[in-house]
């Protein structure tokens, strides 16, 4: 298989998401959330920006123009989204924060029905009932005491927060995305996304540096920033190119699996019955969900 293959590149871009719930978790406990989601699109943004720096100059127009959308874009998918998910795994799993994640394309179906009214085949909506079944499951533990007392884990609440924002981001996307260029418009979201974070950033280094500038620390900013920041996007704009967002989107099932074993072997979590099952329950109906009509495609932009 050749290395521009679209199925490869899609693969890459999934591990490299993966890699980052492995690097939140890791770094849980030495660098704060909103430092961590700062500097991957800090980074992102320098990785990015050679490619684009002509578009984003030749469009400072449009930026001035179409400031509100870019914004709402930039807080749910940068600031949001990030924050969430890098301070749902001070809390849960990395296993269990990727399952709930999985559910995102569910989330999005649902939202796009209310506010885009955009039509649910039968299927989808067993999908989406499918999923959510298999999250309370993932949610409880298996326990239906935890179940009737909704004494659920903060940090598994956290991320389903977090995959909210990601969906309403899409929605975004799909109403204002084609206004902007593809690159260029996506490290904009960066740029902004960094100012909006560097306030939380500087409360956090209130009384100094929260973290030191150890081989691995800045490892760990290299790999958010370059990797599921820059790489990632790259790799997945790539593959929709080349087979279309409908069947690209599967491919995001493969994320909770990478995480699952990379957790395993370089965490040493391990995984319940209750996570294999309902992880399983939540892949099959997001796949459910994401079956389109025919002669219909849905379009996203992932950060």
């Amino acid at each position: 298989m050749r290395l521009t293959h679209p199925y490869l590149l899609l693969t890459l871009a999934m591990v490299f998401f993966s890699g980052n719930f492995i690097v939140g978790k890791a770094f849980a406990g030495e660098v704060p959330p909103f430092t961590l989601a700062w500097a991957r699109f800090l980074i992102g943004t320098v990785v990015l920006l050679p490619l684009c720096y002509k578009t984003l100059i030749r469009n400072r127009q449009l930026w001035l123009d179409k400031w509100l959308p870019l914004t709402g874009i930039a807080f749910f998918g940068v600031f949001l989204f990030n924050v969430a998910l890098y301070v749902s795994v001070h809390y849960t799993t990395t296993i269990n924060a990727s399952i709930v994640d999985a559910l995102t394309p569910a989330v999005a179906a649902v939202l796009g029905y209310f506010f885009l009214k955009e039509r649910l085949t039968l299927i989808q909506i067993s999908g989406v009932i499918l999923s959510f079944c298999g999250i309370l499951l993932l949610l409880s533990g298996g326990s239906l005491a935890v179940l009737r007392s909704l004494s659920f884990n903060i940090g598994d609440l956290i991320m389903l927060a977090g995959i909210i924002c990601w969906a309403i981001y899409s929605i975004l996307i799909k109403l204002y995305g084609h206004e902007y260029p593809v690159i260029a418009g996506l490290v904009m979201t960066f740029i902004i996304g960094v100012l909006m974070l560097f306030p939380f950033v500087l409360y956090e280094w209130r009384a100094g540096l929260p973290f030191s500038f150890e081989l691995a620390t800045i490892g760990a900013f290299l790999y958010v920033g370059i990797f599921p920041g820059a790489l990632a996007l790259l790799c997945w704009y790539r593959g929709v190119a080349a087979i279309g967002p409908s069947k690209a989107s599967i491919f995001f099932n493969l994320v909770p699996v990478f995480t699952t074993l990379f957790a395993i072997v370089l965490l040493g979590e391990s995984a319940g019955w209750f996570q294999l099952f309902g992880g399983t329950i939540v892949l099959g109906g997001v796949y459910l969900s994401t079956i389109q009509p025919k002669k219909e495609e849905a379009s996203d932009l992932v950060t």
